[in-house]
């Protein structure tokens, strides 16, 4: 499948649009931040090409820290990183970059599978809620 990769302006000066082949997985535990680090987070925060990106507009549940919900919540974390991972492995996907940095450093973008903001899908699907309010109905 061919990708489209947009705006990856940090680590390129412009804001080029390239393809490439990417097959994706979850990060390993312990796994070393490197220049070509491409793995997937969690259902909302990817690596890609040694960039660490959060996504923008929605959040889901944590699969380490389980903040609220226990076993629950991270069961729901493993479900939402495994469907983004379906996703982006099966589907045409675009990231835009937003130019932006959130906590810990991290770009901020979109990705959109088939046009349309993965965020939604997920959402829809119930591995997600909208971000900032969005209600955490993992934690009740």
């Amino acid at each position: 499948m061919r990708i489209s990769i947009i705006a990856l302006a940090i680590m390129l000066s412009a804001a080029p649009t390239y393809a490439q082949e990417i097959h994706w997985e979850k990060c390993r535990p312990g796994q070393p931040n490197t220049a070509d680090k491409t793995c997937v987070v969690d259902g909302d925060t990817i690596w890609i090409e040694g960039v660490n990106v959060r996504m923008e507009g929605y959040d889901t549940p944590e699969p380490q820290t389980n903040i609220c919900g226990g076993d629950r919540e991270k069961a729901l974390a493993g479900q939402a990183s495994d469907r983004l991972v379906e996703l982006l492995n099966t589907r045409s996907w675009s990231l835009e970059l937003s130019g932006s940095q959130g906590g810990f450093g991290r770009e901020i973008g979109t990705i959109c599978i088939d046009g349309r903001d993965v965020g939604e899908i997920l959402v829809e699907e119930r591995l997600a809620r909208w971000w900032p309010d969005g209600e955490e109905w993992w934690c009740d």
